[in-house]
């Protein structure tokens, strides 16, 4: 049974343009302990969802269609002080910019334990500092530390220390966006190698938000494709790396040096990404792809299913 499933979600943004259609249509499903990764460009709307589930989005977007079960409750159902209890208790976010995430006027034990004690009111401070000093051992930061402010932490430990801020309440599901950015490649791999401890050890489901696909095949169990919004290719991720479907799928795949394959040239697609506001029928990658058919430009893809574990929306399959 799944922990989570997200059903034909669509949000968009009031902008001075027009209505931005964000995200449109995007399905999946994450059991209890599994890992999805959910890799694209920028402005794909992959940050868009994970602020959906959160209940983060800000006062100009609006979700038009679809449903986000929880644990079988309709997220989106919930009144504001609902999703509250909610938030961080069972669903929490490791965020992209550390720094920005910590106060940097409260000693970062503090800052943690506040989280701790706005969902469990009756234990006392003392038993909430218990608590962090057992998060910092999971994520590799020694106790002593704890008093520190965020100044007194390198990049590396700011981002563990949102790592533990995020498992303080013990939730059942976590999302993780892109939390190794504007890291070195050492500092990246120690983080990455504290996600996935901490993800097997207690069990937690994740969503691992990112533009680096290598990242995500060395974290997760499923990847999601995105493209201009939508959800492309989907799939186990063995499935999708040995048999990529969908033509933007195969561009990411060939667009990054790997030390397993003699690349000369990295492939690169011209074009810009569609207009969001009045997107053209048919692809949204239509213009960009290279093998492309006149079909393609006003034919709306469909799903086909490759294997029972791996989907493609592209109608060149079919």
């Amino acid at each position: 049974m799944a922990l989570l499933t997200v059903e034909n979600l669509s949000v968009g943004y009031h902008t001075r343009k027009g209505f931005l259609k964000s995200v449109q249509g995007v399905s999946f499903a994450l059991a209890e302990g599994e890992s999805l990764g959910l890799v694209g460009e920028s402005g794909c709307g992959k940050t868009t969802i994970g602020m959906s589930l959160m209940g983060l989005l800000p006062e100009n977007a609006a979700v038009t269609d679809g449903r986000i079960l929880f644990e079988d409750t309709d997220l989106l159902k919930l009144s504001k002080k609902e999703i509250r209890q909610v938030r961080w208790k069972k669903i929490a976010m490791i965020f992209q910019a550390a720094m920005n995430a910590l106060n940097p006027v409260h000693r970062v034990s503090e800052q943690i334990a506040e989280a701790i004690l706005a969902h469990d009111t009756e234990i006392s401070e003392e038993t909430a500092m218990k608590q962090v000093e057992s998060l910092f051992e999971v994520v590799g930061i020694s106790p002593e530390r704890m008093r520190d402010y965020p100044h007194q932490y390198s990049g590396g430990m700011k981002q563990r220390a949102i790592i533990a801020m995020a498992l303080s309440c013990n939730p059942s599901l976590i999302i993780a966006d892109e939390p190794t950015t504007a890291l070195d490649v050492i500092v990246q791999d120690q983080i990455l190698n504290a996600i996935k401890d901490f993800q097997k050890r207690l069990n937690v489901s994740l969503i691992f938000i990112s533009h680096d696909i290598a990242v995500v095949a060395d974290v997760c169990d499923s990847i999601g494709i995105m493209f201009a919004g939508q959800l492309v290719e989907y799939g186990n991720v063995k499935d999708v790396f040995d048999v990529p479907m969908h033509p933007y799928t195969r561009s990411l795949l060939a667009s990054y040096l790997t030390l397993d394959k003699d690349i000369v040239q990295l492939d690169s697609k011209p074009g810009e990404t569609p207009d969001l506001v009045n997107p053209t029928p048919g692809c949204r990658f239509s213009e960009r792809c290279t093998v492309s058919k006149a079909a393609c430009s006003l034919n709306t893809p469909e799903w086909v299913e490759i294997s029972p574990t791996h989907k493609a929306l592209c109608n060149q399959f079919k």
